[in-house]
């Protein structure tokens, strides 16, 4: 399976902005953009002017980098969101946003998109009374995510329900945090997404 392998801090000062791709640390003054904002490479500091296309595809980086998704499979997902009803930029973040690994980081229940996936790549999640292992399965209204009784008891699951303590899900997940469980209550919205993403950039390059 593609994925990427280099330095994830060098993908935040790239797109000079935070991507939350190491958890925790990206919140202490480790964090790449606190330390050196300018993107990597021998001219990395050089103020270069951005013209219109260089906007657009760095936009379409961020989104892709933050949400742990690569190329061929973002622009399927552009397709999709382009063939439903409505506005194509919300309806390709609502889109993305659904994937089961971010429901899972979105729960709590991981410090960052790739962990999340790689829990959902050990079986360690539950989708429906069903254990999962495929990260881009896209969740419905209704659906149940939960932690498999056999991660239960590992270290690493008690450290991550420790934390789940302090953290708040967002309007559309409803999170029991004593069975370690989520519910889809609806389905989100263009505002449930924090992450400041102009996805009308990302629309407009796709269309040239």
């Amino acid at each position: 399976m593609a994925r990427y392998t280099g330095p994830a801090c060098k993908l935040c000062r790239r797109e000079g902005v935070k991507l939350y791709l190491k958890g925790e640390r990206c919140m202490t003054g480790k964090c790449a953009i606190e330390r050196r904002n300018t993107a990597p490479g021998q001219h990395g500091a050089g103020n270069k002017k951005m013209r219109e296309y260089g906007r657009q595809l760095r936009e379409k980086q961020k989104a892709k980098r933050y949400y742990g998704i690569l190329e061929k499979q973002f622009l399927n997902y552009f397709k999709e969101a382009d063939r439903k009803e409505g506005i194509t930029g919300e309806n390709l973040l609502t889109l993305i946003e659904r994937r089961l690994d971010n429901v899972v980081y979105r729960m709590g229940m991981a410090e960052s998109h790739k962990e999340a996936r790689q829990l959902v790549l050990h079986e360690h999640f539950e989708l429906n009374g069903k254990k999962v292992n495929i990260p881009s399965i896209i969740v419905k209204a209704g659906d149940v995510l939960a932690v498999r009784e056999n991660f239960r008891d590992s270290a690493k699951c008690k450290e991550l329900a420790e934390a789940l303590k302090d953290k708040t899900a967002p309007k559309w997940l409803e999170v029991n945090k004593d069975a370690l469980s989520a519910k889809v209550v609806a389905l989100p919205a263009r505002e449930d997404i924090d992450f400041e993403i102009e996805e009308q950039l990302i629309v407009e390059l796709y269309s040239k």
